[in-house]
Order: structure tokens, then C-alpha cells, then sequence
């Protein structure tokens, strides 16, 4: 990681559910109360993804706890957050997510120079025996890592 990024939270399971293709930074737009919970690491990015909604891009099902220091004020836990990005990347994406099976997957949540930005990968999902063939792999490598161990 580069210097003044802060990694709040990532989404380990996508990239074992999706080929990511390509990645992209976002903004996000945040109430104060969510800012808060954000830095006290209660957001989840499980089930979460990003649409288009009349030419505009939105974080959809992140959940993001409320604040429990706030009295009245506090803010709605999955409701759906615009990411800001350039408009000719939004228009790149526009198309490519248009094409059948990709998808936009927020990656992960992090701050850089004090602002909180999203990092979403174009993704394809992926079948049930590339996820099994990807599981035996892991396990025949940490295989041979625990017997090369063993010789030495």
C-alpha cells in the first residue's frame, strides 16, 4: 500500500466468488453518523454491489451500523450511496457492465487523505468448479509447504 491510505475493511470473498477484471476508485457520498461508524470499522461489504440508477452510480446493500452515539439524527443502515467518479469513467462502466455477466463488486473501503473512497472491481462471476478447483489448489499447496517444513 501507498502512503496516507488506511485499508477500514475488504471484501475477502470476492475475489473467491468473481474474476475481477479490472478495478476503479469511487468516492462515496456519507452522512456525518455514517463517517463515524466507518471509522469505528462497523460497515460490511458482504452482499454489497454497485448499479447504475439514471446515469448515476450507487453502492447497493453495504451496510453500515448506526452510530451509537447519536441521539435522533442517525442514519438508515443499507440505504443505497452514490460513489462519485469522472463522468467519462462512468460512462466506460456504463457500457461494460451493460455487457452479459459483469458486475461491479466494491473490493474495499478505504481512506486516503481524509476522504473515504471505494475501490470496485468490473467482475464476472464465477462457476462452482472454478471455485472447487481454486480450493484444491490451496489445499494441495499448503500440502507440500507442511512437508517441506517437515524435512528440514
Amino acid at each position: 500500500m501507498s502512503e496516507g491510505i488506511k485499508v477500514i475493511v475488504k471484501n475477502r470473498k470476492a475475489r473467491f466468488n468473481y474474476f475481477i477484471e479490472d478495478t476503479y476508485e469511487a468516492g462515496i457520498v456519507l452522512k456525518g453518523t455514517e463517517v463515524k461508524s466507518i471509522r469505528g470499522g462497523k460497515i460490511s461489504l458482504s452482499d454489497s454491489y454497485a448499479e447504475f440508477k439514471k446515469g448515476e452510480l450507487f453502492l447497493v446493500n453495504c451496510h453500515i451500523a448506526p452510530y451509537k452515539y447519536s441521539y435522533y439524527d442517525n442514519h438508515e443502515p443499507l440505504r443505497p450511496r452514490k460513489l462519485l467518479m469522472k463522468k467519462r469513467e462512468l460512462k466506460r462502466l456504463l457500457g461494460k457492465v451493460a455487457e452479459r455477466g459483469y458486475t461491479l463488486i466494491p473490493l474495499k473501503v478505504y481512506l486516503k487523505r481524509g476522504l473515504f473512497k471505494v475501490e470496485l472491481g468490473l467482475a464476472r462471476g464465477k462457476r462452482a468448479y472454478n471455485k472447487r478447483e481454486k480450493i484444491k489448489k490451496r489445499d494441495q499447496e499448503r500440502d507440500i509447504q507442511a512437508q517441506l517444513k517437515g524435512k528440514y
